[in-house]
């Protein structure tokens, strides 16, 4: 009988542990949602050059600090917020990576592979290269081979670092000079690169693989092939 009255004093005591545990939960689900709707009311996302002002301070939106909290599901999207759709390309959108633009030609045709890689890991049906200045195609010369592909929005992706002057004045401007010879076609800039934690990968790697090379364990790499740029200096 002692054994019984043991074992029902220790259910009771897990369904109260239980009970509180949800009720926290609960609890912090609703701080949670309730931070989530100030920051976005806080926080206005511009569908034109994707950018998000912060009481008074314009700045590039830094994708990786943000995109993780406030990701939406795969197809889903928000009105006024196309920053945090995780991916709203269809079928009649054209993508525009656009760089500097060099006149090395090798540089150039860096761009194009990378489209093309970029192209056939997305399966985004229209994907073109652009340079801004300095080589071809142009912003004009790519935004009307996407229109002539059949795209309705064009999405031009800036392959920058960071959102200087090119990404605030120069590409709006080239990209909206192409725009002007179609009617009915919506278009997009947005954000550069910025501070995403993809990007810290990519960095390591790269100082990694090239201390490989100067230590005679890797071959260069295809951005330092045949260019003897990857060795080690001394100071004199």
């Amino acid at each position: 009988m002692d054994k019984i009255i043991s074992l029902i004093a220790e259910t009771q005591s897990m369904t109260a542990k239980m009970a509180t545990t949800q009720s926290q939960f609960l609890m912090n689900l609703s701080h949670g949602l309730s931070s989530q709707r100030n920051l976005s009311a806080d926080n206005r996302v511009s569908s034109s050059s994707c950018q998000i002002t912060r009481k008074n301070r314009s700045w590039a939106f830094p994708v990786s600090l943000k995109v993780e909290k406030f990701q939406l599901q795969r197809g889903t999207r928000r009105r006024g917020s196309p920053c945090l759709v995780k991916n709203g390309i269809g079928d009649a959108d054209g993508i525009i990576i656009v760089d500097h633009g060099s006149r090395r030609r090798e540089s150039n045709l860096m761009l194009e592979e990378f489209v093309k890689m970029f192209k056939d890991k997305t399966g985004y049906p229209i994907v073109e290269p652009a340079h801004m200045e300095l080589a071809e195609p142009s912003i004009k010369d790519a935004f009307s081979l996407c229109v002539q592909q059949g795209a309705k929005r064009v999405v031009v992706s800036p392959f920058f670092l960071f959102p200087g002057r090119h990404w605030h004045k120069d590409i709006p401007s080239l990209t909206a000079d192409a725009a002007k010879e179609f009617s009915g076609i919506s278009y997009l800039i947005t954000a550069p690169l910025g501070l995403h934690n993809l990007l810290m990968d990519v960095v390591n790697d790269r100082i990694q693989h090239c201390l490989s090379h100067v230590e005679g364990d890797a071959d260069e790499c295809l951005v330092c092939a045949g260019t003897n740029k990857c060795k080690l200096y001394n100071s004199s």
